[in-house]
């Protein structure tokens, strides 16, 4: 996967900034961007699941766990497969961030909201290649796991079931971040026919009583 230029804007937006970003904001963005882009060594897994609806939440064949919550319930209503999928854009990331740090706490920042962008970017693409091999009639936003009420200590069974560890070198903590931890896991409901997409937002977060971007507006796909 090759990443295309890295926005910005969307990275000034995580780094606190309202509205159009001041000089010294764009230049040192304009710095960092194309090194971390040039470093990043995006990659992703997924698998084709079916789906099983639950009192309780949802069961995905070949997982033995039921992933609890009405969150996804609703998510995945209507829908009989989804798509589990993983994404990073590797350990470069949590390098890159380090060696910022020693220049300055600034350049740490917007290396890291570079990199928040790119992990977005890579989501995007990943979606639209496996879309473009598994051609759906219907498919919802992704899922992330740890959204609304689906709890993240899922993040386990995701990385087992994808084998990711293996496969694009990423492994979760007994407190179940993500490393590296610029990845992200999620889950995407398709479909034989067209229906009415759950509403996404923070109102449903996990985050959203500490979230620094819904602060600022809220997050770019609500």
């Amino acid at each position: 996967m090759k990443l295309n230029a890295i926005s910005k804007s969307e990275s000034a937006r995580y780094m606190g900034v309202k509205g159009i970003p001041d000089g010294q904001t764009k230049e040192i963005l304009e710095k960092y961007e194309p090194i971390v882009r040039e470093r990043l060594k995006p990659s992703y897994v997924y698998r084709k699941v079916k789906v099983n609806f639950m009192p309780d939440g949802v069961k995905f064949d070949g997982i033995n766990t039921v992933f609890t919550g009405n969150d996804i319930k609703k998510h995945l209503s209507g829908c009989e497969s989804a798509i589990i999928l993983a994404v990073t854009v590797s350990s470069e990331a949590d390098k890159l961030i380090r060696q910022a740090s020693v220049v300055g706490m600034a350049d740490a920042l917007a290396v890291d909201c570079l990199c928040s962008s790119a992990i977005e970017q890579a989501c995007d693409i990943a979606e639209e290649e496996i879309f473009a091999e598994n051609p759906v009639v219907f498919r919802t936003w992704r899922f992330g796991i740890g959204y609304g009420d689906l709890s993240v200590s899922l993040q386990k069974e995701v990385i087992h079931a994808l084998n990711a560890q293996r496969r694009i070198g990423l492994t979760v903590t007994e407190n179940c971040l993500l490393i590296p931890s610029k990845s992200v896991t999620a889950i995407i409901g398709i479909s034989d026919s067209p229906h009415e997409q759950q509403k996404k937002g923070c109102e449903i977060c996990s985050m959203r009583e500490t979230c620094g971007i819904r602060k600022n507006g809220g997050c770019r796909k609500n």
